[in-house]
């Protein structure tokens, strides 16, 4: 979808610099700071923030697997007008690229396919593979993806009863060697100890959730300069999985209630020892879209992060990460207007103005 852009103006505070500016957006959508004659007045007050990023989604995907293109546009459309625009899609079984070609949906970069350990993930979601096809399915998923790739790190093995690594160490290690060969950068969903610990040792780029972290652990991520995105709204389902499974395998019941426990003093102890957080909320499966603000907030009142900080890792900070441009002269207009500061409160993410999209108001 595609059409004429109406050159706009707004005037408003500007983060991250915190100053009043003129923005002027003219009509092939790029953010200039020269006026543009005739642009249409969005704001003349209030706040602009780069557009919000949600590090951890699932576009394409729900329970039960793959869906079709109406629901997965619908997803986009509910992270889009939440003013999250730029998505790190961390695996889904369909392929979205179509949406590339959509100038009202969010950027998404995504990582190809789940890379699980045949019958060790949710039924539909991976590719579910041996270790000795590994290297092979990394080859594979680095192809459909957009720079990343995703491995599940560790799920629930029936025969021990509890969480164990997907993959013996040796094995991940050449995979993440081969993706970077590649020049394709890795994460990995862990949940508990084990695999959290050989990922990072094995030079992983990122790890999602990260609930198993421990203080050495932590020490080399900051020293390697590896990414956690804590998906922290999805965490609070962890009581929910050990009653699930709990039943059945009481170790793996015990084992995520400890962890859900500790969560919010683990990724704090992250933080405070240099790890790079991002904002992810991992909907798609049994999360709706559209909830980049609440897992802001949690970074903060749950997680502990400073208020800017937290905002920092689901903005700015987080599309330096990921390679795409904020509000900078010459660069699509991607950007979200807030009637009050959201530093100082980070429930007013909750409520934009106005949604900025291309250089296109959205929503």
């Amino acid at each position: 979808m595609s059409g004429p852009v109406t050159s706009l103006h707004l005037r408003a505070v500007v983060l991250p610099d915190g100053e009043p500016q003129d923005l002027w957006v003219d009509e092939d959508g790029l953010v200039r700071h020269d006026e543009v004659p005739g642009a249409q007045t969005v704001t003349t007050s209030g706040y602009v923030v780069p557009g919000l990023v949600d590090a951890h989604c699932h576009v394409g995907l729900d329970e039960d697997g793959g869906v079709d293109a109406a629901t997965s546009e619908a997803q986009a459309i509910a992270d889009r007008d939440a003013g999250a625009l730029l998505l790190r899609d961390a695996g889904v079984p369909v392929d979205t690229h179509w949406m590339d070609d959509r100038d009202d949906l969010p950027r998404v970069i995504r990582a190809g396919r789940h890379i699980a350990r045949s019958k060790r993930y949710i039924r539909n979601y991976g590719a579910e593979i041996e270790p000795a096809d590994l290297v092979a399915e990394v080859e594979t998923q680095a192809a459909r993806g957009d720079g990343w790739i995703k491995l599940v790190g560790d799920w629930i093995d029936r025969d021990a009863g509890d969480l164990t690594p997907c993959w013996p160490a040796e094995v991940a290690a050449a995979a993440i060697d081969r993706a970077h060969e590649l020049g394709v950068r890795v994460t990995a969903h862990c949940f508990g100890e084990q695999s959290v610990a050989e990922l990072v040792a094995a030079g992983i780029d990122c790890i999602e959730h990260g609930t198993g972290l421990t203080d050495d652990v932590v020490a080399e991520m900051a020293r390697q300069g590896t990414a956690l995105v804590p998906t922290r709204v999805q965490v609070d389902n962890f009581p929910t999985y050990a009653d699930q499974g709990g039943a059945k395998f009481p170790a793996y019941g015990a084992h995520m209630r400890a962890l859900h426990a500790r969560c919010d003093a683990t990724l704090r102890g992250a933080y405070e020892a240099g790890v790079a957080l991002y904002c992810g909320t991992d909907a798609g499966g049994v999360l709706p879209h559209g909830l980049v603000a609440r897992e802001v907030l949690a970074l903060h009142e749950q997680v502990g992060l400073p208020p800017e900080e937290a905002l920092a890792a689901g903005s700015w900070r987080a599309r330096a990460w990921l390679g795409r441009p904020g509000i900078e002269p010459g660069e699509p207009a991607d950007l979200v207007v807030y009637d009050d500061d959201p530093r100082l409160d980070l429930r007013v993410l909750g409520h934009p103005r106005a949604v900025v999209l291309r250089g296109r108001v959205v929503a």
